[in-house]
């Protein structure tokens, strides 16, 4: 049997692979055999009746935990099995815990180790009493202005004639009279001054990241920074203005604002608050936003572009979220993206887990480079893509000169490129020339 998820291969015992065993204790359990080598073989143990006596007592001490552990003989060659459970209460090893994710044992530190910590107790992060806060850290007008939007969704229980501690209560923002981290990232006047990272940093750069022109930070509760990083976007980012009123009615510019809108969202809602801040890059040719934080188990990248179960990180901000009408349903934020992309006539959106958190990517049109490699275009066909956007049209002889080729080849690359959908043939006989139609597959 090959390595797997949760299968490991080690052709001798040490200590250092109870990490592994930590490591399966703390995900789905898993299996690891000692005398086999990465393929599967068996090539055998010599101290393998020392290693039975050893092994079992390693880990019930040094892990407070016990495992299965087998001794299995196969060609007249002995290895040993360990078979190890998974556990519903976090396990350490001499204090640092480890977790196995895919085929890679981790260990947990930081913000990562804090989530799973929360997660195995039951908790989430934002449902943590935040003691340091009162009632005078929450901004009234916000909460005033979300209750009138709310309202017009009708999701919000019946809250005539309560005051805001009553409201807040029976919004799961509170725990005995006292503010969760939660009611302090919707609503709080200074989210930064319990959560140092809890802002939006916006970079307009030209080509790549080590071309920044400039940016700017957004501070302030979730309600206010949807509306500040839209208006900043709107008025300092992108080149072609969008109009929008308010937070929830805006109209096209030049991305679909409504996945914009969509993308942020997502990030302030779902993004781990103990980690790095939300970050927006705007190029040339795209959009991007980052938060930290990545995919929840058991979800992956390809089932957020079909209906897919929610598994909010932050499932009390997420749900105050929803009854405000601040989002329409659970498990569609992404379809919902790709969805506005397609009817704009845009590329499908890039989602991706990078540097330990979660990446959207809005691409203004199909001709930038990235997009063409992705449409499978040869170098020289790429190159007669950016003459025609700088000339305005190419012929068959320019397209021959321009890469030094014979005409067959230039006219089976230009067939090509109507095909594709890039290039439309104008004109007849000598006259005839090329020009960029707009988009793949128009």
């Amino acid at each position: 049997m090959p390595e797997q998820q949760n299968v490991e291969h080690k052709q001798s015992w040490h200590d250092d692979y109870l990490k592994w065993v930590c490591g399966f204790a703390n995900a789905q359990g898993g299996c690891i055999y000692i005398g086999k080598d990465d393929g599967g073989k068996v090539i055998g143990l010599k101290d393998y009746k020392k290693l039975m006596d050893e092994i079992p007592n390693k880990i019930k001490n040094l892990l407070g935990i016990t495992a299965e552990v087998n001794l299995l003989q196969e060609n007249k060659k002995h290895f040993i099995e360990i078979i190890t459970q998974p556990y519903s209460v976090p396990i350490s090893l001499r204090g640092r815990y480890y977790y196995r994710s895919g085929s890679v044992k981790q260990e947990l530190t930081g913000a990562a180790l804090n989530e799973f910590l929360l997660k195995r107790s039951g908790r989430t992060w934002d449902d943590i009493v935040e003691s340091r806060a009162t009632f005078a850290d929450i901004d009234k007008k916000v909460f005033n202005s979300y209750l009138e939007k709310s309202k017009e969704k009708g999701r919000l229980p019946d809250i005539e004639g309560l005051t805001i501690e009553e409201i807040f209560d029976k919004l799961r923002l509170t725990e005995n009279g006292k503010l969760k981290r939660a009611a302090i990232i919707l609503f709080g006047k200074d989210p930064g001054r319990f959560y140092p990272n809890a802002f939006v940093k916006i970079g307009r750069f030209v080509k790549d990241d080590a071309d920044l022109q400039f940016q700017e930070v957004e501070e302030g509760c979730i309600i206010t920074l949807l509306q500040n990083v839209l208006s900043q976007l709107n008025h300092k980012f992108l080149i072609r203005p969008i109009e929008f009123e308010g937070m929830y009615r805006i109209e096209k510019g030049e991305y679909p604002v409504p996945a914009i809108r969509e993308m942020l969202l997502n990030a302030l809602i779902h993004r781990n608050y103990m980690g790095a801040h939300t970050q927006i890059r705007v190029y040339d040719d795209k959009i991007n936003i980052w938060n930290e934080g990545i995919l929840p188990e058991g979800l992956s990248l390809e089932s957020l572009r079909r209906p897919h179960s929610s598994r909010p990180r932050n499932p009390i901000i997420a749900d105050v979220c929803f009854k405000g009408g601040l989002i329409d349903a659970w498990g569609r934020g992404t379809i919902k993206i790709i969805d506005v992309c397609k009817q704009a006539e845009l590329p499908e959106p890039q989602l991706i887990e990078h540097d330990g958190g979660f990446l959207v990517t809005l691409f203004k049109n199909n001709l930038d480079v990235e997009q063409l490699v992705k449409a499978g275009l040869k170098s020289r066909q790429l190159k007669a893509v950016q003459y025609v956007k700088e000339k305005g049209k190419i012929t068959n002889k320019e397209y021959q000169e321009i890469n030094s080729i014979a005409k067959p080849s230039a006219t089976r690359d230009l067939s090509e490129l109507v095909t594709k959908g890039i290039f439309v043939n104008k004109g007849k006989g000598a006259g005839s020339f090329y020009e960029i139609i707009g988009s793949i597959g128009s």
